[in-house]
């Protein structure tokens, strides 16, 4: 027997089902997106970059460029280490504060206290005994940006101060640079200090502390400080420079000596992920609360001081960590929250925006002298993906 089937049910099977247009325009702005950042990275030179959104925990979208290591031949894929530099900070500042919540200092404790060597830096503002941790913390206690000003383009200069002993040699050419707590900048040496000071307090180097009491519990087990771990090797990004068209490699390894609290961290985009959904809170594994409360986590957002600068208006900071107030097209304001990093030829972030439960992160392995800095791949992707793509799926 033969059965027919009715007209207009055999022309809906015929018919395809229809991508829904929220959809459509979700996969429309991330094509639009990952276009103009590969020809950004083309027009820069960059070796070899990565970078990924997710949402609730989940991965939305992700993109790879390049090579990690150009005369290798190894390509950029999800097992790439990049070195996070900078955004080790809200590593360290996140240790300070498991000691604060468990008693064992305050942010209102003096440095000189736990650092007597810091009494040694010239402060015209007062004594030395008003700079506190939260000074520190904050990025508000009138020391200078770099750690070690005075390498200059010598080769022969090592990177980062390799003992703390050097650092310690460097107070009496220190100076406080303004009232201290009146404003930010930027200060790697503060939280250089803040790392010495959980050593002081745990007996624990920074690096093993962090790596005990946050990498551990939170599953990054692909995150390092340092020199990279032999059975990671494989997946290590080289790192570039390129001045006047010649591309420079810097090798594979960024020694950041007594600094590695400022800036020491390395690993892949998906460990990054891991700690970006820790401080949103999705995808808990039951691990977060012992890490540190949501409490102390929402305190460290909280805006303290403006820290605008020509990309990032709207920029502020809290504990070692920023936040950026962002008008996007519909209207609204979106916060993002996180940190950026760059150091030798590499560049990187991690943003939240809590209210849609987005993370995204970027990695580049390539720095280039040739272009302006307001021109740079780094910034208009992050301005992309704050105006244009986060706002799409955050809805």
């Amino acid at each position: 027997m033969i059965v027919r089937m009715p007209a207009l049910a055999a022309a809906i099977c015929l018919v395809a089902v229809p991508v829904p247009a929220v959809a459509q325009s979700v996969d429309r702005t991330w094509a639009d997106i990952a276009a103009a950042y590969d020809a950004d990275l083309k027009a820069e030179g960059t070796i070899g970059s990565s970078m990924a959104v997710t949402r609730n925990g989940k991965l939305v979208k992700e993109v790879y460029y390049g090579l990690a290591d150009r005369d290798a031949g190894r390509k950029v894929d999800a097992d790439t280490l990049f070195h996070w530099a900078s955004i080790s900070k809200m590593f360290t500042a996140i240790a300070v504060l498991q000691l604060r919540d468990r008693g064992k200092l305050s942010l209102d404790d003096r440095i000189i206290d736990y650092l007597p060597e810091t009494r040694q830096i010239h402060n015209r503002f007062g004594p030395m005994s008003g700079i506190t941790l939260r000074h520190l913390i904050t990025h508000s206690s009138g020391l200078r940006g770099a750690t070690f000003p005075w390498r200059g383009d010598n080769d022969w200069a090592p990177h980062e101060p390799a003992k703390w002993s050097q650092v310690a040699a460097m107070m009496p050419y220190t100076e406080i640079e303004f009232e201290p707590g009146s404003k930010f900048s930027y200060s790697n040496p503060g939280t250089s200090m803040l790392g010495r000071v959980v050593e002081e307090i745990t007996g624990d180097d920074i690096e093993s502390y962090v790596t005990k009491n946050i990498l551990m519990p939170l599953g990054m087990s692909r995150s390092y400080y340092d020199k990279t771990p032999y059975f990671l090797l494989p997946h290590r990004s080289n790192n570039y420079y390129i001045t006047k068209g010649a591309v420079k490699a810097n090798g594979l390894e960024v020694d950041t000596g007594a600094t590695n609290g400022n800036g020491g961290l390395n690993g892949p985009l998906s460990d990054l992920l891991k700690f970006a959904h820790f401080l949103l809170g999705v995808n808990d594994n039951g691990n977060y609360e012992t890490v540190l409360s949501r409490k102390s986590l929402l305190e460290m957002r909280q805006p303290l001081f403006a820290a605008e600068d020509d990309r990032v208006p709207n920029q502020q900071m809290g504990l070692s960590t920023f936040t950026i107030d962002q008008p996007v097209p519909d209207g609204r304001t979106l916060r993002f929250v996180g940190h950026t990093g760059g150091q030798m030829g590499f560049a990187t972030f991690v943003y939240i925006q809590p209210e849609s439960n987005v993370a995204v992160v970027f990695g580049s392995n390539t720095r280039s002298s040739d272009v302006q800095r307001k021109s740079d791949v780094f910034s208009k992707t992050r301005n992309a993906l704050f105006t244009r793509f986060v706002p799409l799926i955050g809805r």
